[in-house]
Formats: structure tokens, C-alpha cells, sequence
């Protein structure tokens, strides 16, 4: 089976709301690509998708290993995980995408190491490199760097859209030399943005991040604004712990909240229904149905207050949000 026609079967088993996440992510010509693979797929036999779901995590396993410490960290990892054939089979195979990615060879490289090397490059030079590398990797150099650089820096990326891919071989060069790598450049150019800036920034320490914003905002208040957003969405209320939630509900109106109900998955819904009394629940659900269709604008204002109240709730310290998935706690 080709690569384009294991996307699609992927795509399809994803379910439409994440496949549109991921396609909207992607340039005109692949989406068309793809989404006429997918017309072509028709039936798809359970074990064909179940294999194809599995050699993905497989990579993406294989991929979060190698961009935290490395090939040889990889392939110790796998093997313990996965055994020595299929181990040696993903890192071949992921060895060879990886070479043909702008800034790979920093994969190798530590971040402060990195930091050392651009700290004193061109706000922009930096940018470029920060939207290349893992977003773990890139909230370590940018918590690194000055107060001032951080917040310029942050803009550059966010702004960013596409660039000419000579000018990413030429940056990442001079840089290859400086670190002594040996791996060829890569041909990407789409590089920045939004989403990279918010990675980054999900990872990185409250301290650093709310600096950066701050900075972000006398330079760019209606940027930082979208930023912010964007940091924390409305289908994200699902990973909120129930004590949260309730804190959260006991600030919102009713239609606000009906509002914003409108579209969201069943996860999002039923976490909001499962800390509301019964009684509540049923009136959310009744005010819900009678409502019928609504504006998209109406339900994306609805949820932006709601979403309002669980950055005011967090910056009182009364909630904490897990960010990027790298916090840990105890009890």
C-alpha cells in the first residue's frame, strides 16, 4: 500500500473533525491529493485499517523518541518496547524522512547547546530555526534567550508564513558547520505561524510564557490576543478535572453556555453535562434543542466568554491547566 493510500485510511479512521484539523494544516495540492484518495478508498477492511493505525503510532512513537534524545535514545527505547528487528526496522525508515527535514540535526543537539549557538543571530534567524525544531526543544532556547528577543522572536513566528527554501538551506548551513553535524539540508519552506508560536509556548514554564505574551502584546495586542486563544480552546474543557469544570460552570451563563454547547464533540458535551445536577443538565439539554440552527459566529462568541473566564480562573491561581502534556502532579 502507498504512503498516500495509508494517509487516507488513516484520515478516514481519524473521523471528520480531526481529519479537517489535520488537513487544514496542509497546502491545496495535498488536501486535493488526499481527499480524491479517499474517494477512491471505498470499503476498507477492518485488519487493513487496524495495521495502518498501528504502523503510525509506531512512527510517531518512533519520532517522539528520536526529537527528545536522539537516534541511539530511540533505538534503545524501541527495543525494550518493540524488539531489535522492529526497532532497527522504524529508525531505518524514520531516518530517511528526517533527512529530508530543514534542522534536523539539531534533533542530535541539546538545547542549550543550540542556545549558545544562536542567541546571538538575528531575531529573525532564530525564529526560523524555532519553528523547525520539536516545540519541547524550542520552549528550552526560547525560555533562554533575553526578555526583549523573547518577545520579538515570538512575534517573528507567529507571523511567519512561508519561506524561501534557500534561504532555510543557507541558515541552516552556517549553522550545520557551527555544530559540526553532518546531515543534508532539507527543501521545506512553510514555516511559522500561529500554531508553532502556541506549541512553543503550551510547553514552556507559566513564567515564560505569560513574559512573552506581555511582550507579544505592546508589540502586537490584537496578535497576542489570538495567541492566547488559541493557547487554550474550547474542546481542551475536556481535559479539565471535574472540581474545574463545576469552578468554571458556576461563572457562565446559561446561554452562553447552550451556545456554545452547539457542534462540540461528545466528549467536550458530556464532560460539561457530568458536572451539572441532573435537573440542570436536562434544562441545558431542552434550551440546546430549542435553539435549532445558529450562527457559527454565535456559538464562537459564546465559547470565547467561557474560554475568558478559564484564563481569569487560572491567572487567579484558582485552576490549573496541564499544558502540552508535560506537567506532572501529585497527590
Amino acid at each position: 500500500m502507498s504512503g498516500l493510500r495509508k494517509a487516507a485510511v488513516l484520515l478516514v479512521q481519524m473521523g471528520r473533525d480531526d481529519s479537517a484539523r489535520v488537513l487544514a494544516q496542509m497546502r491545496e495540492a495535498e488536501v486535493e491529493e488526499l481527499t480524491t484518495e479517499i474517494v477512491r478508498l471505498g470499503q476498507i477492511e477492518a485488519v487493513v485499517a487496524a495495521d495502518v493505525i498501528s504502523e503510525f503510532h509506531e512512527l510517531a512513537l518512533a519520532y517522539r523518541h528520536v526529537s527528545q534524545g536522539g537516534f541511539d535514545y530511540a533505538r534503545e527505547l524501541l527495543v525494550a518496547s518493540l524488539g531489535f528487528d522492529r526497532a532497527e526496522d522504524l529508525i531505518g525508515r524514520l531516518s530517511v524522512h528526517v533527512r529530508d527535514v530543514p534542522f534536523s540535526f539539531l534533533l542530535r543537539a541539546d538545547a542549550r547547546q543550540v542556545l549558545s549557538f544562536v542567541q546571538d543571530e538575528h531575531p529573525q534567524t532564530i525564529a526560523l530555526v524555532l519553528a523547525h525544531v520539536p516545540a519541547h526543544q524550542a520552549s528550552l532556547i526560547l525560555s533562554g534567550l533575553s526578555p526583549e528577543l523573547q518577545s520579538d522572536v515570538a512575534n517573528r513566528i507567529a507571523i511567519m508564513d512561508r519561506t524561501s527554501p534557500e534561504i532555510v538551506r543557507r541558515v541552516e548551513d552556517t549553522l550545520e558547520r557551527k555544530l559540526t553535524a553532518v546531515l543534508q539540508p532539507g527543501d521545506l519552506s512553510t514555516v511559522g505561524g500561529l500554531q508553532p508560536l502556541v506549541d512553543i509556548l503550551n510547553r514552556a514554564d507559566r513564567a515564560t510564557e505569560k513574559l512573552i505574551l506581555e511582550g507579544l502584546a505592546i508589540r502586537n495586542a490584537e496578535l497576542a490576543d489570538e495567541v492566547r486563544a488559541r493557547m487554550f480552546t474550547f474542546d481542551d474543557m475536556a481535559s479539565l478535572d471535574d472540581k474545574s469544570v463545576q469552578l468554571v460552570l458556576r461563572q457562565v451563563e446559561t446561554g452562553d453556555l447552550a451556545l456554545a454547547l452547539k457542534g462540540v464533540t461528545e466528549g467536550v458535551k458530556e464532560k460539561i453535562m457530568g458536572n451539572l445536577s441532573s435537573r440542570a443538565a436536562e434544562n441545558l439539554r431542552d434550551e440546546i434543542d430549542m435553539m435549532g440552527a445558529v450562527r457559527i459566529r454565535q456559538v464562537e462568541e459564546s465559547q470565547a466568554k467561557i474560554l475568558t473566564v478559564v484564563r481569569s480562573l487560572e491567572e487567579s491561581g484558582e485552576l490549573v491547566i496541564r499544558r502540552g502534556g508535560d506537567d506532572e502532579f501529585v497527590s
